[in-house]
């Protein structure tokens, strides 16, 4: 009888260890199963929506300044970066030639001069000549001839018609003198503006043949230390942003590679209506001011541009990643699985299912209500909330039940128990 109560006992003891121990087991299989979230905060702090772009800096206005007359350069007076006033000197072309022909055009006009001196004399012999003939014929009929006095009169028509063309070859002297005297100004290459000379297209020696087109020398860019800009290119989908942030007068800001720490500030200046399609992609030019007074921009920089669209100031923020996250249906508590069904029943963008514009429109409207989600017990319970402004991380909570501090679900953690997730 002892024997049996002894062998009860171990029996006994045996069984509720292994009762134990499987409950043991089956509670750490359990916790080890137990789907974990990795989560992110709620902050407050500030939203900015920005549309970037890059773009190349460019002067205001550039001056393209060319030579009307032919020949080798004879001097230069102005480098690459030099400041210019208007109507200095920056060049000189040979003037030999047109040196020669200005005193061809002066002997040609002094000819011409002297030939109508020449026809004045004449004439007026003329006209005495045909005054004294008529006071003879006035005293004797028979002293002059009629055919003697068409002589007089017609010699004296003859050298006023003479003279009026030894005028004209006067004129036409003149005219050529003025047009060599101003090919020989032309041979001096003056600045129009006040500016910066930005390029420099030609050495001392070179000849140049403006026969058919004006030769480029020089392009000078005035005011380069008041104002510079940026020409970029927009995305159609955000050009309607960018205008309206031009009518609210919204700063832009830009780097160059050049100053990588530096930022620099504009304004949106143009949006230009003519558009741009490269490989089915529509863009706008969009043209910047910014003050360059320390001459740090430069023509021909690409600028990475920011164009500030809108600001909110102090405004509770909701991680972008928790707005992205989507559970699985056996993560989540039977009250809200419904919710994930009507996102599934939704059009995915992009996958090809055609929608009206009126399907489209209220589509757009209903991106700013969204779920989020938080962790109770072992499910997690979805919160709706509805969205302002986005950045790169964050999005402006415009209402919804959401305190700061407050953890939401950002995704899944798949990282095994006791090693360090990522």
């Amino acid at each position: 009888m002892r024997r049996f109560l002894r062998w009860c006992l171990i029996l006994a003891i045996v069984g509720g260890g292994g009762y134990a121990a499987t409950a043991w087991a089956r509670a750490l299989i359990a916790e080890r199963n137990r789907p974990r979230f990795k989560t992110a905060r709620v902050e407050r702090g500030d939203i900015m929506f920005v549309v970037n772009s890059t773009g190349t800096v460019k002067p205001v206005k550039s001056v393209s300044i060319g030579s009307f007359v032919s020949g080798p350069i004879a001097e230069m007076f102005v480098d690459f970066n030099d400041e210019v006033k208007k109507d200095q000197l920056l060049a000189r072309i040979d003037t030999k030639l047109y040196l020669a022909a200005v005193r061809r055009d002066e002997a040609t006009l002094a000819v011409q001069n002297a030939d109508v001196e020449r026809v004045k004399a004449q004439l007026q012999q003329a006209i005495n000549d045909e005054k004294r003939s008529i006071k003879l014929r006035e005293t004797n009929k028979d002293f002059i001839s009629d055919s003697e006095m068409d002589q007089y009169r017609f010699a004296r028509a003859a050298l006023e018609a003479q003279l009026s063309v030894a005028e004209a070859g006067v004129k036409q002297a003149a005219a050529n003198l003025q047009n060599s005297s101003a090919n020989l100004e032309y041979a001096d290459i003056k600045s129009p503006v006040d500016g910066i000379v930005i390029d420099r297209k030609v050495d001392p020696g070179q000849t140049l043949a403006a026969s058919f087109q004006t030769p480029e020398l020089f392009i000078v860019a005035p005011d380069m230390e008041k104002e510079m800009y940026v020409f970029a290119s927009v995305d159609e989908a955000d050009i309607g942003y960018i205008i309206d942030a031009q009518d609210r007068g919204e700063p832009v800001n830009f780097t160059v590679d050049a100053y990588p720490e530096d930022i620099f500030s504009g304004t949106i200046y143009q949006v230009r209506k003519s558009s741009t399609t490269t490989q089915n992609v529509v863009t706008y030019p969009v043209v910047v001011s910014a003050p360059n007074a320390d001459l740090k921009l430069l023509p021909g920089m690409t600028a990475n541009l920011s164009f500030q669209i809108a600001r909110r100031q102090d405004v509770p923020k909701v991680p972008n990643a928790a707005l992205r996250f989507y559970p699985l249906p056996e993560h989540v508590r039977l009250e809200d699985r419904s919710i994930l069904e009507l996102t599934e029943t939704e059009p995915a963008e992009g996958s090809g299912i055609r929608q009206s514009a009126l399907d489209k429109v209220d589509s757009a409207r209903r991106r700013s209500k969204r779920h989020v989600w938080v962790q109770e017990g072992a499910l997690l319970r979805a919160i709706p909330v509805e969205i302002g402004l986005s950045d790169s991380k964050f999005s402006e909570l415009v209402s919804g039940e959401i305190d700061k501090g407050l953890a939401l679900v950002t995704r899944l953690d798949t990282t095994p128990p006791g090693q360090a997730s990522q």
